[in-house]
């Protein structure tokens, strides 16, 4: 054993990195520790969470006063440190107090009055947050804006821009690429690392309005689906439950969950057929 382990220097072992890589491991599951918060916080947290589903438009004195009313024991500063924890804002506008940062340059929105009428002409993407029994995750999910289809996701116990790009990644690899990227301004998005994956790919960069949920419409329909119908009854206790489980629901919501504005097909069926007769 000992002659062996001279054979294998520390330079010739793989990286972390690739390691996850050639197992098809996300990093965040591998540097994941629990986030130490009692059930009392967990369980206000989740509360927190059906209340921003619910109403986008409260803020943390409206959530706080919600949450009172129901028996928990919720102020104003307690809520709004949650929600920052949390990555959740109202959607309600507020004054303009702060400049962007200079490294992280906000793009026009570019959907204004576009006619979006073919699959890969416009992308989406968004950030939500995932209750766990023992802590919580961020999920990021990529759409195609007239399909409706999930093209990519992944999940991370922080809110750096890593996971972001991985997803993004991921979709460009996989679907190749559209004319146009749409997402909100939060720094895992206005991030270098990220908008220069776009650049490089020739898309064009749109950024919704501060606090304009509405100009992302379709992934906010797509959070209150992938909660009521499985993150909220499933109750997950980890990072590797969650994963598993939001994987099943998105190949259900891909390929069998029929839409209505779809003409009662599934989002995998519309998107494929249209590229088909493109082609």
């Amino acid at each position: 054993m000992r002659a062996r382990r001279h054979l294998i220097g520390p330079d010739e072992r793989a990286s972390v990195r690739r390691q996850c890589e050639l197992l098809g491991v996300n990093r965040s599951s591998v540097y994941y520790a629990p986030v130490e918060l009692d059930a009392e916080q967990l369980e206000l947290m989740r509360r927190i969470d059906e209340l921003h589903l619910e109403f986008p438009f409260y803020g943390s004195r409206s959530i706080a006063r919600e949450l009172r009313a129901k028996g928990y024991r919720a102020n104003r500063k307690r809520v709004q440190r949650l929600m920052r924890l949390m990555g959740l804002e109202s959607v309600a506008p507020k004054p303009n107090t702060s400049r962007p940062n200079e490294e992280h340059p906000v793009y026009p929105y570019l959907l204004r009055g576009l006619t979006i009428d073919r699959p890969n002409q416009v992308w989406a993407a968004d950030i939500t947050y995932i209750p766990l029994a023992r802590g919580f995750a961020y999920l990021v999910a990529i759409m195609d804006w007239h399909s409706r289809r999930v093209l990519a996701w992944r999940l991370s116990n922080t809110l750096d821009s890593s996971f972001c790009v991985e997803a993004l990644q991921e979709a460009l690899g996989r679907f190749g690429r559209p004319g146009i990227f749409n997402s909100d301004q939060g720094s895992q998005f206005t991030a270098s690392t990220f908008t220069d994956v776009l650049l490089a790919a020739g898309v064009k960069i749109s950024m919704d309005g501060k606090g304009r949920c509405i100009d992302n419409i379709f992934v906010e329909r797509l959070w209150r689906s992938l909660k009521y119908e499985d993150v909220y009854l499933r109750a997950y206790t980890n990072l590797v439950e969650a994963r598993a489980g939001i994987g099943r629901y998105f190949h259900f919501y891909n390929t069998r969950r029929s839409h209505q504005a779809l003409g009662h097909q599934t989002p995998a069926a519309f998107y494929d057929g249209l590229l088909g007769r493109a082609a």
